[in-house]
């Protein structure tokens, strides 16, 4: 039998259970059993919360291998690819890895149903434990409480935020919220919470549990200036640590403020020039992204950003009204329907000059027509187009006012905005396999974004594309699609 590539994989995945979300730990905890799953690693700590997931995780990873440790890895959703999902010290799981553990899970899981998250989360665990690492960090995908990654018992719990999301499946209070997201909470073990208004539900939780708590206010906390930033926190024998003049971060401070607080909880070691080090080298994939390019001797700036509830585009609002710039801020913009549009708009319209909406490459997706409707309800220039994909990939579908901009030397600032499930910024042919360069990749250059053989040429003059590359560099896949007459 031919074996599956990993794109074979996830098709199958997306089709083995009835509904793409089930709660519940039952099932997923007898597969794991089959499985003969211990501890991914010596030390395992969890991360929920409404925001800041992704980037306290990927803080508190590089904190800990600043220190020398092998760090494990799971976040979730992926932005360009799946083996974002897994990483194993710093380096992406490989196809083939991810393959060798879907079919381990396959094998082991006989009659009982896993949906896509599940089957993924015993994936990653199977990895972890072959992977010899000394830590694993774990992103809860949803909730807390029921989620798959609570199957693991955690050393050390952090709380990030809480807001109103996933109604649904979590509630429409905080204190619902709070209380899902409480269950990972382990007894005597260390939490963290960086809400600065912890829900009673969380706090009696921790109670019950006897779990000691640190909380944002009054255990630790930061401070932010014009041009650093200061933190003060607390060892395990509660000595105060402080930490000063730390360079402004792209990534939410507050994060790194909960990361730093959890790193100290765990003594590895306190060297404040390794630790400002590890803090600046930290990059999420779509939150907060900026991408600098050039086309034809003009600069460009790409921010990629996946937030997708109010809390998210009000931090990401004042974080852009912070940033002066010289043009215009551009919008691509697309939110699923069981997102809270107005929420999500208010902050941001202030900040925006044009906008762009686009319906998500999903059926969960609102339309085009109805983000429009609300951008024209506010009063703010804007105009449909198909999918956000599209408008990267086709130069022939942007709105006219908007190409004007992009071709003055002024420093025009181009946001894409949206939840990033399946959500493709590149073209479809690029997901798994960049072909090589070469005759392959100038047609598909000339078929998918109508590039001329000057516009490659002159892609290749500036830097953007490299002539004896095998495959076009991960930069100039994500800046093709700003070609003069494009808009990202």
């Amino acid at each position: 039998m031919t074996e599956r590539s990993l794109g074979d994989w996830l098709a199958y995945l997306e089709q083995l259970h009835p509904t793409a979300i089930e709660m519940g730990l039952e099932r997923s905890r007898e597969a794991a059993r089959r499985l003969g799953l211990g501890r991914p690693a010596p030390r395992v700590i969890t991360v929920t919360g409404t925001n800041g997931k992704g980037s306290t995780c990927a803080f508190l990873a590089e904190l800990m291998r600043s220190q020398g440790l092998r760090v494990g890895v799971y976040s979730s959703p992926h932005l360009l690819r799946y083996n974002e999902r897994v990483s194993l010290n710093g380096v992406e799981a490989s196809d083939a890895q991810l393959c060798e553990a879907f079919a381990a899970v396959e094998a082991a899981r006989g009659e009982i149903s896993l949906t896509y998250f599940e089957m993924g989360t015993l994936a990653a665990f199977w990895l972890f434990e072959r992977a010899g690492l000394d830590a694993v960090v774990l992103e809860v995908g949803l909730g807390g409480r029921l989620d798959a990654v609570n199957l693991i018992d955690t050393d050390l719990a952090l709380v990030t935020s809480i807001g109103l999301d996933h109604a649904d499946w979590l509630g429409d209070s905080r204190e619902s919220v709070a209380f899902e997201k409480a269950g990972i909470l382990r007894a005597g073990k260390p939490a963290l919470c960086g809400d600065l208004d912890p829900p009673k539900p969380l706090l009696d939780r921790a109670a019950e549990l006897g779990a000691p708590l640190w909380l944002r206010g009054r255990d630790y906390d930061l401070g932010v200036a014009e041009q650093v930033w200061h933190w003060q926190g607390r060892d395990a024998a509660g000595r105060v640590l402080e930490l000063h003049d730390l360079p402004l971060l792209d990534l939410p401070m507050e994060n790194a403020a909960l990361a730093l607080q959890a790193f100290a909880l765990l003594e590895l070691g306190w060297q404040p020039s390794v630790i400002c080090e590890a803090l600046l080298r930290t990059r999420v994939t779509g939150r907060l992204d900026h991408r600098s390019i050039r086309w034809r001797g003009k600069s460009l700036t790409l921010l990629l950003d996946v937030g997708h509830n109010p809390h998210a585009a009000d931090y990401l609002a004042r974080r852009l009204a912070a940033k002066s710039i010289g043009g215009q801020r551009l919008a691509v913009f697309g939110l699923l329907s069981d997102k809270d549009l107005a929420g999500v708009l208010q902050p941001l319209l202030p900040q925006i000059a044009h906008w762009a909406v686009a319906a998500l490459p999903t059926s969960r997706s609102r339309p085009a027509a109805e983000l429009l409707a609300a951008m024209q309800r506010e009063g703010v220039p804007g105009g449909p187009i198909n999918t956000v994909a599209q408008v990267l990939d086709d130069p022939q579908v942007q709105a006219r006012g908007m190409l004007q901009s992009l071709q003055r030397d002024d420093g025009t600032t181009i946001s894409v905005l949206g939840y990033p499930a399946k959500l493709s910024l590149t073209p479809a042919s690029y997901r798994q396999a960049p072909p090589r360069f070469g005759q392959d990749t100038a047609a598909l250059l000339q078929e998918r974004l109508r590039l001329s053989p000057e516009d490659i040429a002159a892609l290749m003059r500036d830097g953007v594309l490299g002539g004896d590359a095998r495959a076009p560099r991960l930069d100039a896949v994500q800046a093709l699609p700003t070609a003069p007459s494009s808009v990202g």
